[in-house]
């Protein structure tokens, strides 16, 4: 129960934390960089896997992959981006708030639930894949929204 609650409010500040990560990335200039180094980033989490015990099986890794990319959907609808004084910026959208704590409820639910079948580090295995299938989802539909408004801008510029 204690690994319950702990995990819980680490998933509650994480995602506190990218609520302002978010609303402080609208204040600047989007580029490929910053669109692509998260998912890089969150990578390396992968090594927990070299640990037996929190490894899964492909079927769990097909689900747990599947339900992130599921869930990016809601992520791809609230990340668009807006041209300003010839920079790209990330809009800001109020939805997004209330998007991440909505799977983070989500999550929590799936963990109670998942909990009482699963070992701890095989659920811990199970939505780190999940986590990463929706950042990586996410952030390739970023990245393409991105280049095609920036291939407009581009165009822009050349016409004028």
């Amino acid at each position: 129960m204690f690994w319950l609650i702990a995990s819980t409010i680490v998933a509650a500040g994480m995602a506190t934390a990218m609520i302002f990560v978010r609303l402080r990335a609208a204040k600047k200039p989007a580029s490929v960089k910053k669109i692509i180094l998260p998912p890089f980033m969150m990578s390396t989490g992968a090594l927990m896997f070299v640990f037996p015990v929190f490894r899964v099986e492909w079927t769990q890794v097909m689900e747990a992959i599947l339900i992130g990319v599921v869930f990016s959907i809601f992520l791809i609808r609230t990340s668009k981006f807006e041209v300003r004084d010839g920079d790209i910026y990330l809009k800001p959208s109020r939805a997004f708030v209330f998007i991440l704590f909505g799977l983070l409820i989500l999550r929590i639910v799936f963990k109670l639930i998942i909990g009482q079948h699963v070992s701890l580090g095989e659920t811990s295995g199970m939505f780190f894949l999940l986590a990463f299938g929706m950042i990586m989802t996410w952030r390739m539909a970023m990245l393409k929204q991105y280049l095609h408004l920036e291939k407009k801008l581009e165009l822009k510029k050349d016409l004028a």
